[in-house]
């Protein structure tokens, strides 16, 4: 198992969701913290507020993007190349998995389900690495280094 798979593998088990790992690992590569917005991103566990809709990880990705390019305060906008990582993302999300939808790809589930069962921790676990990769593809295609917003 590679050093990002075992990391987030980590973060799985000490109770993070999808969507909170992809935007843990994304500032544990920045080297910050951020409590509120790994709380924040909890509402996306599970398929937007636990509905089993838009799944966390495709959520996770796009908050990632807009962590390198959206709107922050007043006087910003957003970057011109976040819509495009979006949709490219959010197209290649739903080409590789067949949906972009949580029940779709993992199946029906409780939030019990998934704590205590292992095949969809491993599930939601591959789509996570094969999508963290290919959000920093994304980012280095539009001219943003990974790790570094500054």
């Amino acid at each position: 198992m590679d050093n990002m798979a075992f990391e987030m593998f980590k973060l799985l088990n000490a109770g993070y969701c999808c969507t909170q790992v992809m935007v843990k690992m994304t500032l544990d590569e920045e080297g910050k913290e951020n409590e509120d917005l790994i709380r924040a991103s909890n509402g996306q566990c599970l398929g937007a507020g636990s509905t089993q809709k838009v799944c966390g990880v495709l959520t996770g990705g796009i908050a990632i993007f807009g962590l390198y390019a959206g709107k922050g305060k007043d006087t910003e906008y957003p970057k011109p190349e976040y819509s495009d990582m979006v949709d490219e993302f959010t197209e290649w999300f739903e080409s590789s998995f067949e949906s972009t939808e949580c029940r779709d790809i993992i199946g029906v589930c409780t939030i019990t389900d998934y704590a205590t069962n292992q095949e969809y921790r491993l599930k939601c676990g591959d789509i996570m690495v094969k999508s963290y990769e290919k959000v920093q593809e994304i980012l280095r295609d539009h001219d943003f280094e990974f790790g570094n917003r500054e």
